[in-house]
């Protein structure tokens, strides 16, 4: 089955169990909307307590499951007119939800004695890191009144904004030849092995955005003039620091891992200049041959061959890791194939309220995509693990997000290249290295980009020219001459669909945090084997209730120091110089 199943959520939208599951969380709203008025009152403050962890766990439970199958259904087909009617209805009800999670944000920091209570009662004291979590951030909280108007707006503003980033990518058609192809497609083909057939590609896929770039940088303004005037109200210094703070991040840990990343930027150019050289280019390599496959592998995976692989290698680590993978698999929860009106690239979707996850890819049978499948059942085992926790203790932040899905990502590259021989090691071994090499210069240069944009958005709206600059800039700022300056991406941040949110900036360094943090982890479980996996699972855990400095710290690694980040570089430096070896 190469579509996934969503029947564990809901049969469809005319089907009882969904009307009911709607009509059902209606109540809920209505019943956190009458607690709310209670909470003017510090009377009987533990029994409030109590009655809001129960109310809020149920509201977010059954928003989450009716939530999930609307917005999994519109990611497959993003012109689905009564997909698209649901999710303006269920938004319209969240923000109907802002006004009883803003009085809980003022009500919980006037509890003087928050400490005793919980210790008082057993069924609060899971909830000790979320509760005093919503203290402290009261400080960024604003009248009952603002975060109303800002939950009601944000659904016209950056809602809509990133909504129509998401369909314009997905519906826009790419003249190819004698076909016609979606963007997923198109992209999948920096891949082939044939040099004129990538080429192609590229130079469409550039031709293609010129028929939606005015629309989404409009939308890509919308979104940030939405995040600097909402942030900046709340009294955050920056977006940035707003997002460090919703990571649970200290700016001390961002610094150290950003210091890292620009240190070590020149062995992964290194890498690049011998890539075009072996291409033979002469004024650095191509955006279009990245991804250009160097070595020989006649491997192609069919989604059960990808499954069987990945499986055989998720053993080596746990038995648990590998039927997860299994399991995703035969119940049909990954959704494989590209086709017309499904969103590009891949995710995965935790899904607590029945205890499973959804995976959307875009498989096309390559090495490449067998990765990005084992990239996602990491995420989708990361929910395995934190299923076993409370649902208000299960949202984890972005730096940790990455960790689990890096890890799988790690094992799986690992085994391939000591397995492999001659031409094959080759390959995958240069396949890692393009993969590590998104993860780091690229993902840095999208960190720049951002920087960048917000700090030009402050001043004026940005046209498509100046968009295109500033990604150019921030390409030429990382990747150096190891690429033809002839031949960027200027329309990346067109593709992105990760700057188009209104709450969640900078979601880039989360990734290269979750490649580094992985690696470290990685190279515990090779020093100590199967018994660490343990120490891992619980880390995974725990990740809903700890900052990523004490996570951290439960396998004994301290991320506020640039050394960890620079171990974790030479791993992959280690692979660099092999590959400088073997192509000498």
């Amino acid at each position: 089955m190469n579509t996934w199943n969503l029947d564990a959520l809901y049969t469809g939208y005319e089907a009882p169990a969904f009307i009911e599951a709607v009509e059902t969380l209606e109540r809920f709203v209505e019943k956190a909307d009458r607690f709310k008025d209670t909470l003017d009152s510090l009377e009987d403050a533990d029994k409030k307590l109590l009655d809001y962890i129960s109310l809020a766990s149920e509201l977010r439970s059954r928003f989450l499951k009716v939530y999930a199958f609307v917005n999994l259904n519109l990611a497959t087909n993003a012109k689905d007119d009564t997909s698209n009617a649901w999710m303006n209805r269920l938004q319209k009800l969240s923000s109907k939800t802002t006004a009883f999670t803003t009085k809980v944000a003022k009500f919980v920091p006037r509890i003087s004695d928050l400490a005793e209570i919980i210790a008082r009662h057993d069924a609060l004291k899971p909830y000790a890191f979320h509760l005093e979590s919503i203290k402290d951030r009261a400080r960024y909280v604003l009248s009952d009144k603002e975060e109303m108007l800002i939950a009601k707006l944000s659904q016209t503003g950056s809602t809509a904004w990133g909504r129509l980033q998401g369909l314009l990518t997905s519906i826009v058609e790419v003249p190819y030849e004698d076909k016609t192809l979606t963007l997923p497609q198109v992209r999948n083909m920096a891949h082939a092995k044939d040099p004129s057939v990538r080429k192609k590609a590229y130079e469409a896929e550039l031709a293609a955005y010129k028929q939606i770039d005015e629309s989404i940088a409009f939308a890509l303004n919308g979104v940030k003039g939405e995040v600097l005037e909402v942030s900046q109200l709340r009294g955050y210094d920056s977006p940035l620091h707003e997002a460090v703070y919703n990571a649970r991040m200290q700016k001390e840990t961002l610094d150290a891992l950003i210091a890292s990343m620009q240190k070590h930027v020149p062995l992964f150019q290194k890498y690049l200049r011998r890539k075009a050289e072996l291409l033979g280019h002469q004024n650095g390599l191509p955006w279009y041959d990245l991804f250009a496959p160097l070595g020989a592998s006649e491997r192609t995976f069919t989604p059960d061959e990808a499954v069987d692989y990945i499986e055989k290698n998720f053993s080596a680590f746990g038995e648990d890791l590998a039927k997860l993978a299994r399991r995703a698999h035969s119940d049909g929860w990954v959704d494989y194939m590209p086709r017309s009106g499904k969103r590009g690239g891949a995710f995965c979707m935790n899904l607590h309220p029945i205890k499973q996850s959804r995976i959307l890819m875009n498989f096309d049978g390559s090495f490449s995509n067998v990765i990005t499948l084992a990239h996602e059942l990491g995420h989708a085992y990361h929910g395995d693990r934190i299923f076993k926790e409370a649902i208000l203790n299960a949202s984890y932040t972005m730096p940790v997000a990455e960790t689990a899905s890096t890890l799988c990502e790690t094992i799986v590259k690992r085994a391939a290249i000591d397995e492999a021989e001659g031409e094959e090691k080759l390959f995958i071994l240069e396949q890692s290295l393009m993969g590590s090499t998104q993860v780091i210069v690229d993902i840095l240069s999208r960190y720049l980009f951002e920087e960048s944009v917000f700090a030009a958005r402050q001043k004026t709206p940005l046209s498509v020219a100046r968009l295109n600059t500033l990604m150019l800039d921030a390409q030429k700022a990382t990747y150096g001459d190891a690429l033809d300056p002839d031949t960027l991406h200027p329309y990346m941040w067109a593709n992105k669909g990760h700057y188009y949110s209104g709450s969640l900036s900078f979601y880039n360094f989360p990734y290269a945090y979750g490649l580094l943090f992985a690696k470290g982890i990685y190279a515990k479980f090779q020093e100590h084997g199967k018994p660490f996996a343990a120490k891992i699972d619980l880390l995974l855990q725990k990740t809903g209730q700890m900052s990523v400095e004490d996570v951290a710290a439960l396998v004994d690694i301290d991320v506020r120091d640039v050394s960890f980040w620079d171990q974790s570089l030479a791993v992959i430096g280690e692979e660099i110089e092999t590959f400088l070896a073997i192509t000498a």
